[in-house]
């Protein structure tokens, strides 16, 4: 095992092809930034892990107590990457964040395509653009798919927009549309449960 320990933060730009600023870029093209207070190597895996680790890529972000590239990383490349974190993990996307004990994330052509968070429970809210309220929503197991801009709740899942409250095993969440999905096939043996508030009586 090759360690290497870092006293100040740890600051790499990972500039994508095509050499154009940040700013002006389309989503394909920003700037990945990663910042740790310390590191290791192991150089027989070509794994690599971070303690108290952030990366940014535009409006997202993912931070956790400990973040682990594994083999297929190639060490710090996230065309096609699998990244474990432990620990604190939150990640955080347009108008939106989503916190959980642990995650899997999957990067695709340097693009944050897949998440995979546990928790007890992992949690994720969003604010209603029409509405200006928070969307919020927890279960054991939330998998956002940023492609389909889907969030799917799995086990104990739970979804309010603070008037109105559902439940099942199974929730899908548009976090594009704003929209709550409960389909049939996906609740087994439960049933979907929804609470509806009425608005306050006007005086």
């Amino acid at each position: 095992m090759a360690a290497s320990s870092l006293k100040s933060l740890v600051l790499i730009a990972l500039a994508v092809q095509g050499g154009h600023p940040a700013a002006a870029a389309p989503p394909a093209q920003q700037t990945i930034t990663l910042d740790a207070q310390s590191s290791e190597l192991d150089l027989r895996s070509n794994n690599v892990v971070f303690r108290k680790v952030r990366i940014v890529q535009g409006t997202m972000s993912v931070s956790a107590d400990q973040g682990q590239a594994t083999r297929q990383a190639s060490g710090l490349d996230f065309d096609n990457s699998l990244w474990v974190f432990r620990g604190n993990v939150k990640i955080t996307m347009d108008q939106g964040q989503l916190t959980a004990d642990d995650a899997q994330i999957n990067f695709t052509k340097k693009l944050l395509a897949k998440a995979v968070a546990n928790g007890s429970p992992a949690q994720f809210q969003q604010r209603i653009a029409k509405t200006g309220k928070i969307a919020r929503g927890h279960a054991d197991t939330i998998d956002y798919d940023a492609a389909k801009g889907i969030v799917r709740l799995l086990k104990n899942a739970w979804l309010s927009d603070e008037q109105n409250e559902i439940r099942g095993e199974s929730l899908k969440y548009n976090v594009v549309a704003q929209s709550i999905i409960a389909e049939a096939a996906e609740q087994g043996s439960q049933r979907v449960h929804i609470i509806i508030t009425p608005p306050p009586a006007k005086p």
